[in-house]
């Protein structure tokens, strides 16, 4: 019988549990992690790991019905969707046993099944409702994730209707496809079907797509999208869908007008909610509100000794943000001196559609209605050396500033690899960085960085290459 009696005990081994779990370790904590499916949690299982397996292939299968563009040739290009599949799941099935093996080097113990709260400082085990163990814990971090919102009239079934899961898999191509939501899951997958050449419509209730992003950048992405043949509708709703042997016939509202359509396949990507059943919160009296734990400032519950971080916790819904909360929660409760809290205004946020999106802090609008002056400054890729050279002049880079004092208020990016960008101006925004520190940096050449280092000059008059 393993050891039931720990420091700290997390429940969900996602990139929130699994990061704290180890924190923990080496920090001297006796941990132990409490997982019911797959270590990575839906992160890594079937989120944001798998999906790049499969965007990289979409981007591989664009670049190969280009070729000509770069001086090259090829006949009869094609792809196995089935190969494409099992590569994802592959890579998903490889981190997953890497993160087992990095929780094994800390010494963290782990259990195999479902843990709910059972009174002061005890999390029961059970697997297929039979108990495995009691633990005890002075410390319990609940890190057990979200999963994806259902729409009355859209509930998944598996076949017609599909969930992220669902998609991440397909047995067949559908020629038809309509993405219900268009926040990055939505998006994503939208720019995958389309680029293994599927008839897309999204859908958005709101007046624009990506609502989380700057307004500029929304426009931008929409008409690259609509330029790759995606039809897409705002200020639309879903008022009825009809299945059909293996179709959807789907009605749509949009300027009061109502439309049909007939597609093979319907993707609902309308949000998630919080994975609060079954763990115990009500008879612990954790409080919950909208489907998520509410948190102070250091991940810390209203019952002492139970915590809660990532997705269960609330948004911004980033598999980074999870581990960071985890990091920041475990240090606090180790005591480690000058643990700051998370600050949400500083986590970046990346879309990797074609062309791929990436923002941090406020945007243009959300700075304005704080009551600041700004300066905004644009600097668009045709301007790059190094986006031409690539074949990808599609996007710009756009800053916002504090017009008095200088501070870096915002980043919000649209074109290529400008996810593995962002991280620049994240650092400039947790380094407080003013635009005197940005135009002092020397950004090499020829990199499509520089249209970083361009957009701030531009947003002070500065700007040489465009």
């Amino acid at each position: 019988m393993a050891d039931t009696s720990f420091d700290l005990i997390v429940l969900g081994g996602g990139p929130g549990g699994y990061v704290a779990a180890i924190r923990a370790a080496q920090l001297g904590m006796k941990t132990a992690v409490v997982e019911r499916e797959h270590l990575g949690g839906i992160c890594l299982n079937w989120g944001c790991i798998p999906t790049k397996a499969l965007l990289r292939a979409a981007e591989i299968n664009h670049i190969l019905h280009h070729l000509p563009e770069f001086g090259f040739a090829a006949d009869n290009v094609r792809f196995d969707l089935g190969k494409v599949v099992a590569r994802s799941r592959a890579v998903a099935k490889q981190l997953s046993s890497g993160v087992a093996h990095l929780l094994k080097k800390n010494k963290v113990t782990v259990f195999d099944g479902a843990g709910r709260l059972a009174g002061a400082g005890k999390l029961a085990v059970t697997k297929n409702d039979t108990p495995v163990a009691t633990l005890t814990a002075p410390h319990i971090v609940l890190a057990t994730g979200a999963r994806a919102r259902e729409l009355h009239g859209l509930e998944a079934d598996g076949k017609l209707i599909w969930t992220y899961k669902d998609a991440m898999v397909p047995k067949t191509l559908p020629k038809r496809l309509l993405v219900v939501g268009s926040g990055a899951i939505g998006i994503e997958f939208a720019c995958f079907y389309r680029s293994l050449g599927a008839e897309v419509t999204v859908v958005e209730v709101l007046d624009r797509i990506l609502p989380v992003e700057d307004a500029e950048i929304s426009a931008f992405a929409q008409k690259a999208f609509e330029k790759q043949g995606i039809t897409i509708l705002t200020k639309a709703t879903v008022k009825g869908a009809k299945k059909t042997a293996d179709s959807v016939n789907v009605e749509i509202e949009a300027g009061g007008k109502s439309s049909q359509i007939t597609v093979d396949r319907v993707i609902s990507a309308v949000g998630i909610v919080g994975n609060v059943e079954a763990i115990g919160l009500a008879e612990a009296g954790v409080r919950v509100e909208k489907t998520h734990v509410v948190i102070d400032d250091y991940c810390r519950t209203n019952v002492p000794g139970i915590y809660a971080i990532g997705d269960l916790a609330g948004p911004p819904w980033l598999a980074h943000k999870a581990s960071h909360e985890g990091i920041v929660c475990v240090e606090k409760i180790a005591g480690i001196k000058g643990v700051h809290p998370l600050d949400a205004s500083n986590i970046p946020g990346c879309t990797y559609c074609r062309p791929q999106i990436a923002s941090v802090g406020l945007t243009e609008a959300k700075a304005k209605e704080s009551g600041r002056e700004v300066r905004v400054g644009r600097f668009p890729f045709i301007g790059n050396g190094k986006a031409i050279a690539l074949g990808e002049p599609e996007g710009m880079v756009k800053t916002v500033f504090d017009a008095k004092t200088g501070e870096l208020l915002g980043a919000h990016m649209i074109g290529a690899e400008v996810t593995e960008m962002i991280q620049g101006f994240a650092i400039a925004r947790t380094l407080e960085s003013t635009e005197a520190e940005l135009m002092a940096t020397v950004f090499p050449h020829p990199t499509v960085s520089e249209a970083m280092a361009e957009s701030v000059l531009d947003a002070y008059g500065r700007a040489i290459h465009f």
